[in-house]
């Protein structure tokens, strides 16, 4: 039975509420773009970068032709790195929403003068 990288990837992105997370996912990585923006911790972005970078590269620590062990490495890496990254975008979200309610909180005090 053969298991093509796709077919994995949407497989381990069903978990863990990932695709609910990729607007905030999105949102997150253009605030930590923008001066004074998010400053994510970087274990949490950038492994799940070199992971998905690892799976879309046709070079492969354990190659796929090889029975079960081909596929598992790869949904071992997936497995690792969608936690991290949703635990960064359950960070962002916090962040956004102090950083929202200070903001309501200066327009209060200018309406106040």
């Amino acid at each position: 039975m053969k298991v093509s990288k796709i077919q994995l990837a949407k497989e381990a992105f069903k978990h863990k509420g990932f695709i609910q997370k990729i607007p905030v996912i999105i949102r997150m990585i253009k605030s930590a773009m923008k001066k004074g923006g998010y400053k994510p911790h970087f274990k949490n972005v950038i492994v799940p970068g070199l992971v998905f970078v690892y799976l879309i590269s046709p070079i492969d620590i354990i190659p796929d032709w090889i029975p079960v062990i081909g596929v598992l490495d790869d949904l071992a890496l997936l497995a690792f790195a969608i936690p991290l990254l949703v635990t960064e975008a359950e960070k962002f979200i916090a962040w956004e929403a102090s950083r929202k309610s200070d903001d309501l909180m200066i327009e209060e005090a200018e309406v106040i003068r």
